[in-house]
Order: structure tokens, then C-alpha cells, then sequence
């Protein structure tokens, strides 16, 4: 089998985040999420995998490289629009050629891996393709599965009666029937090549569909609280290591993870929580549910159920930072100038809570 992951869209959920970074490279408890896809569909023992990218592919290309350092062979293959992910699958064809694949959507964060369905496929080679689903509180938000004899036979975009509560999760197994259905389907209302219409083509002309119902944890995080969600579940996941330097006049719990080239200095950090690399943190406190990473600076200042990514300075700030993504390069210190007021520079779509 191969793996194809996209990684080609905008992210405009996450917007100022992702007017400077691809949202698949934004770290979920200090790695980035595509990273974390990567090693799983690695782990599933595949190691041909293909990368669909877009407007942000040198930045990923440059992030991911040539997948030797999860001995990988990486293929990227350009997207020039976002015209849909099934668009996506006619674009890879080349690369994947008549060979059986995964298919995972690069903002996705799920528990445990893929490599028991991966051989669950593998085992079935009459079933042409299979789905993984998830039950959720409110299915009309997404794609939804309708179900019979353990096959799925109909699937309805967020419809106003769901026939069921188990939706799309954005992790496919396909065999080559799969381009048929790409090239006999049409453009959406959105102009888009829908990956539901291709996988209800494959139905509707007998082609075995198999459903895998996912009973862990899964979350999509194409949004600032889905990010933090996800960040706190990995987190909870993590095994705590000390590699970096705690002072004696610190105070950090069991649930920890500090990273190399980090220094802990007259500070509280309870976790889970993970600090990462050559990051200070100086007369701080640093609450559960938090990733700092790489190059990071807080001092003087309490945050808690917060991410901070790298080059972050956070200095004698009065209040305690909480729920917040913060980005790279952000400033957020106490003001010496008179008269005491707020002074921002926010940027496009940006969202401060003020006390």
C-alpha cells in the first residue's frame, strides 16, 4: 500500500495563524500535526507515501524534506487549486498508479493510529474501498454515514435529519476503482470534486464499501478550540521526560516534559505540560493543558490551557494568560508607558479577551 496525505489547504479557520504558516505544520503538543500523520500511516507499516500540496508547499517541503528522518520516501504532488479532495486523488494518480492507499487529511489528530485498520484492509482484498467513521453529539455539522449490513450505502453532507450519528473522520482506504469514480463525478455547488461523491459513486455502481466505526478520540483541528483540544488530548498521551534543566527553587510535577536545552528557573510548571527547547521560563507559573515550544520566553507572567509557539517572548504580564493560541514571534509584555492603557498590534482576524 502508499499513503497519501493533503496538505494542501488554506486554513482559513485558523486565520492570523495561517496567513504565515500552513496550518498542517502548526505543533499539537510541541510536533506538527503533519508530522504526527506522517508517523502514523509510518507505524502502519507504509512507507511510500505522497504529500499533496498547495500554495504553502516550500514551506513543507522545507519542514518535511525527503521523509529520511522517518525513514519514508516523501513524493510531493502539486495542487494547483483547491478544487476538492477527491481533485486531489485525480492529481496523485501518477504516483499512486494501480496500487492500494490510505488516505488521511493532514489536520486530523486521532488516538491510537491507523495500523489496525491499515491491516483490517489489507486482510479484505474484495472491499474496494473503507471509511472511517466516529459517533458525535451533533452529526449535521459534517458528512454523515448511513448504514446497512455492516456496509455503508449513502452518505449525506450535513443533512437536517441524520439517518445516523457516525460521520467522516478524513481517513480513507481506496483501491484504484477509486479513479472511475473521480472522473465520472462532477463539480459540487462549492466547484469542488467531493470525496463523498466518489465514495457514494463507488455504491451506487456495487463496489464494496466498508465502514471502520473509530472508538477513541479524533478531533479535526482546522479551528483555535479544536487545536487546544487536540493539544490537551496528545498531551494526556505523552510520557513525561526531564531533558533540560530545572532549577532547585522550582516546583515541577510528574506530568511534565521538558525538553532539551529548556531551563526552569524559580518557577511552577504542573502538567500535563510539555516545554520545549531551549526555552526559559523565569519566574513563571505554567498551568495544566499548556505547550510552550522551541525558543520561548516567559517570565515573570501565568498562563495555563494555552499553546505558544516558537520565538515567543511573554514578560511581566499582570494578569494570567489562559485558553489562548498564542503564534510565533509574538510580544506580549507590560507597558511602561503613561497613562496605563492597552496597546495592541493585532492582526487580520486576530480575537483578544479583555478583563
Amino acid at each position: 500500500m502508499k499513503g497519501l496525505v493533503l496538505s494542501g489547504g488554506k486554513g482559513t479557520r485558523l486565520y492570523p495563524l495561517t496567513y504565515t504558516r500552513a496550518k498542517q505544520l502548526i505543533p499539537v503538543a510541541n510536533k506538527p500535526v503533519l508530522f504526527r500523520v506522517i508517523e502514523a500511516i509510518r507505524d502502519a507499516g507504509i512507507d511510500d507515501i505522497g504529500v499533496v500540496v498547495g500554495d504553502t508547499a516550500q514551506e513543507i517541503k522545507t519542514a518535511v524534506g525527503d521523509g529520511s528522518r522517518w525513514d519514508v520516501n516523501i513524493t510531493y504532488i502539486h495542487q494547483e487549486q483547491p478544487l476538492g479532495i477527491a481533485h486531489a486523488v485525480k492529481v496523485a494518480r501518477e504516483f499512486l498508479g494501480d496500487d492500494r492507499f490510505v488516505m488521511f487529511l493532514a489536520d486530523n489528530v486521532i488516538q491510537g493510529g491507523i495500523s489496525a485498520l491499515i491491516a483490517d484492509f489489507g486482510q479484505h482484498p474484495e472491499w474496494h474501498s473503507q471509511v472511517v467513521l466516529t459517533r458525535v453529539p451533533q452529526p449535521e455539522q459534517y458528512g454523515v454515514a448511513e448504514l446497512s449490513d455492516g456496509r455503508i450505502v449513502r452518505l449525506i453532507e450535513k443533512p437536517k435529519n441524520p439517518p445516523s450519528d457516525l460521520i467522516l473522520v478524513g481517513i480513507y482506504m481506496f483501491d484504484s476503482h477509486i479513479f472511475e469514480a473521480t472522473d465520472a463525478i462532477r463539480p459540487s455547488w462549492r466547484g469542488e470534486l467531493e470525496i463523498t461523491d466518489a465514495i457514494q459513486w463507488l455504491i451506487d455502481q456495487g463496489y464494496t464499501v466498508s465502514p471502520h466505526i473509530h472508538e477513541g478520540w479524533w478531533i479535526d483541528t482546522g479551528a483555535p478550540e479544536q487545536m487546544l483540544n487536540a493539544n490537551n488530548l496528545v498531551l494526556e498521551e505523552l510520557a513525561p521526560e526531564i531533558n533540560g534543566y530545572v532549577d532547585r527553587d522550582s516546583q515541577v510535577d510528574a506530568r511534565v516534559t521538558v525538553e532539551e536545552g529548556a531551563e526552569i528557573i524559580n518557577s511552577v510548571i504542573r502538567g500535563p505540560t510539555i516545554i520545549g527547547r531551549n526555552t526559559r521560563i523565569v519566574n513563571s507559573y505554567i498551568g495544566p493543558f499548556s505547550s510552550v515550544y522551541h525558543d520561548v520566553l516567559i517570565q515573570n507572567s501565568e498562563l495555563e490551557y494555552c499553546m505558544v509557539l516558537e520565538h515567543t517572548t511573554i514578560k511581566d504580564v499582570p494578569a494570567r494568560i489562559q485558553d489562548s493560541l498564542i503564534g510565533r514571534g509574538v510580544e506580549i509584555t507590560q507597558s511602561p508607558v503613561k497613562p496605563k492603557a492597552l496597546k495592541l498590534t493585532l492582526g487580520d482576524h486576530s480575537k483578544v479577551g479583555l478583563l
